[in-house]
Formats: structure tokens, C-alpha cells, sequence
């Protein structure tokens, strides 16, 4: 007999006896129990399995536009490559054109209010104000790119631009015809100025009585200043354009005026693949790669002095794309320092290096060490021009 069939006999039953009325009930009670355990059941096993953990939120503020085509398109394609590598473990989001002003504060302190645990700044410019927010946001992790300071939960990190400078100049110099090249600089902090003085160095190495001109923007980006800038140095016999901006500008007017130049942060080939001899690009993804996982697993770690310093050991500088108009044994040339600067054979920065003023500043076979790198505000003999801010 089915348990609803029992019910309905022990509620006529329960008319002629208030005995058979109490068996009904325990009856219907030991009922209801049998049918809360079998319901209970599915939701204790249920409970068993293990809860899935929460994403890892991570978010990027970016000083210009994803569609730069150079600094900021970098980071945005190193952001794709953690979301290909770790997919759902983590939550990535980004905001973009942050001016480097204290507008930039506001920004991470609403990254930090909608739940990142993880804030990479992406330009010099956010240093101070991420300064400020770490204190207030000791949970988060951030990570600050070109920058010198530290703090407990806010480390820096950077990428050896210079290498790419240099491996840039050695085909520059070879490939002018007029032994003037031209660099658009954007803002003259040590980071482009050690780009300008390696590219010198770079060039020097085939042609060292090559002069390097320099016009300033002021700027990271502002295609309509590069332009100018750019044609600037052509019009004063640059035959081979450099950048330390962010836009596709330069490589542009090099590709208008029948001149040479090249990529810079992104491969810029398809912007002027006339004018363009290569790119000096950063590839980001090894390092946030590396961040992320030692964010996942308990092991980040920050403080003063924590700074990161990566270039082609590591692989995240490169000079790519070189083009068919460089002669073999120059891109052989390039190569092979490729392969010094990865196994530590090769060095840039050796004495003796003399300063725009033709005094020493490194003797002969001493090597510049980071501190020194990082410190660079004067031009090397080879660079036209005044440094901005000097006397």
C-alpha cells in the first residue's frame, strides 16, 4: 500500500477510536520525517562539493587609448594574454585615457572600491597618486610600471626600452645616407633619456660621426605634435626617425616624406611599411603573467626596493618585423646582440662614454650599473641640442 493510500485509512479509522486517532498521528510524523530526510538528502550532498573559488579581480588604468598602436596597446594585448592564460581564475578590466594628473587617484580608489584586488598603473605619471591610495587599501596589491617607489603593498616594475633603442640605432646607422637621425621625445625624464642616448650608442657603432637631433612634445601621446615634431627633424636633415611617444605618427610622416623609421612599443608595420625598418616593441605578458600567478598563490610580495627590471634575457624587449630593405649582415649584426644581451655577453652601456660636453662619464671597460641607468639627465656626445631643464 503506497504512503497516501495508509494516510487516508488512518483518517477513518481515527473516528472510532482516539487510540487509532494517536497511531494516525505517530504514523503521519514518522511520514513527514522519512520525507524531510529523503528531501535533505540531495542538498547534503550537495554541501559536500567543494565551493568554487572567486575570480582574482585585476584592473589597468591606461594613460592613453587602447588603440594607440603603441604603449598602451601593449599592456592591453599583455591584459588578453593573463585572461588566455588563466581564464576563469581570474577577472580583468581596464580604464583607459587616465590623465597623469590627481584625477588618476580618483580612478584607483574606485578600482579598489569595486572589489580589485590586483591595480596595475601603467605610466610614470600615476606614482604619486597611487601612493596615497595603497595605504588605504591594504588588501589590494599594486603594481606601478617606470617608477621608483615603493611601498608596502605597492611594488614597481619596468622594461629595459633602452635595449630595443639600441638594437634600433645599429640599423639606423647604417641605413642613413645623410648621418643626421631624429628622435621625437616625449616627456625628459631619465626613462627617454636613457632611450635617446642608447639609440645614439646603437647608431655610433656603424657610423660614429652620426649626429642625433631631439624635439620634445611633452607629451606620451598627441599624434598632432608627433606629426609636427617629426617633420621638424626632417625638414632639418633627419633621414631616419626614432620615437619615445606612444602614437604612429612619426612612422607616418617618415612613410609621407620618402624617409625611414621605426615601431615603437608595438610593431608598427602596417602603419608606413615603406618607411618602417622595425620595431622596438615591449611585451608585458611575461611579467604580468608572472605577477598574477604569484598573486594566486599566496606569494607577492612588495616593500621598498621591490622593483622589477625586464628586457631581452627575459623577453620582454625585442626588435621586430626588421625589413627587407636592411642588408643581411646588418640584421645578422642585430642578432648577435640579441643573443649577447639574453646570455649577458654583450653590454650597451661600457666605458669610455663621454657626455655632450666631452666630459668622461664612464671610464674605459667600467659598465653603468641600474643605479646609474636609472639616474641618466645629460646627453652623450652625438646628441645635438639642448636637454630640457639643463643649464
Amino acid at each position: 500500500m503506497n504512503r497516501l493510500s495508509t494516510r487516508r485509512q488512518l483518517f477513518k479509522l481515527a473516528g472510532y477510536s482516539g487510540l487509532a486517532l494517536s497511531a494516525a498521528a505517530a504514523l503521519v510524523a514518522c511520514s513527514k520525517k522519512e520525507d524531510a530526510a529523503a528531501t535533505a538528502q540531495p542538498a547534503s550532498a550537495a554541501s559536500a562539493a567543494p565551493a568554487k573559488a572567486e575570480p582574482l579581480k585585476i584592473a589597468f588604468a591606461y594613460v592613453g587609448p587602447v588603440g594607440d598602436g603603441g604603449w598602451t596597446f601593449a599592456h592591453d594585448n599583455a591584459r588578453k594574454a593573463l585572461e588566455k592564460e588563466f581564464g576563469d581564475k581570474i577577472s580583468t578590466s581596464f580604464v583607459e585615457k587616465v590623465p597623469e594628473a590627481a584625477d588618476a587617484e580618483r580612478v584607483f580608489r574606485d578600482m579598489v572600491g569595486q572589489g580589485n584586488k590586483l591595480i596595475f598603473g601603467t605610466t610614470f605619471g600615476y606614482m604619486e597618486s597611487m601612493l596615497k591610495v595603497a595605504p588605504d587599501a591594504k588588501d589590494v596589491k599594486f603594481e606601478h610600471a617606470t617608477g621608483y617607489k615603493q611601498a608596502d603593498n605597492l611594488r614597481s616594475y619596468d622594461s629595459r626600452t633602452y635595449e630595443g633603442a639600441y638594437l634600433a640605432g645599429v640599423i639606423a646607422g647604417k641605413m642613413s645616407k645623410t648621418g643626421t637621425l631624429g628622435v621625437v621625445g616625449s616627456i625628459p625624464i631619465p626613462e627617454v633619456i636613457r632611450n635617446i642616448n642608447s639609440f645614439t650608442l646603437g647608431a655610433q657603432t656603424g657610423n660614429p660621426k652620426i649626429k642625433v637631433k631631439v624635439v620634445w612634445v611633452n607629451k606620451w601621446f598627441d599624434p598632432p605634435q608627433e606629426t609636427e615634431a617629426a617633420q621638424t627633424l626632417i625638414n632639418g636633415g633627419a633621414d631616419v626617425l626614432m620615437q619615445n611617444t606612444d602614437s604612429s605618427a612619426v612612422l607616418q610622416t617618415a612613410e609621407k616624406n620618402g624617409k625611414y623609421a621605426f615601431g615603437w612599443d608595438s610593431d608598427m608595420t602596417a602603419y608606413g611599411p615603406k618607411a618602417h625598418l622595425g620595431s622596438a616593441v615591449i611585451n608585458w605578458a611575461p611579467y604580468y603573467i608572472a605577477t598574477v600567478r604569484e598573486a594566486l598563490d599566496g606569494k607577492w610580495t612588495a616593500g621598498p626596493g621591490k622593483h622589477s627590471w625586464w628586457g631581452v634575457k627575459e623577453g620582454a624587449i625585442d626588435l621586430v618585423s626588421i625589413a627587407d630593405t636592411v642588408p643581411a649582415e646588418v640584421k645578422a649584426e642585430v642578432e648577435k646582440i640579441k643573443a649577447g644581451l639574453k646570455d649577458g655577453s654583450y653590454t650597451i652601456w661600457k666605458g669610455p662614454l663621454l657626455g655632450q660636453d666631452g666630459k668622461e662619464v664612464l671610464k674605459k671597460d667600467e659598465v653603468a650599473d641600474d643605479k646609474f641607468l636609472s639616474g641618466i639627465n645629460f646627453y652623450l656626445k652625438g646628441v645635438d641640442g639642448k636637454l630640457p631643464g639643463s643649464k
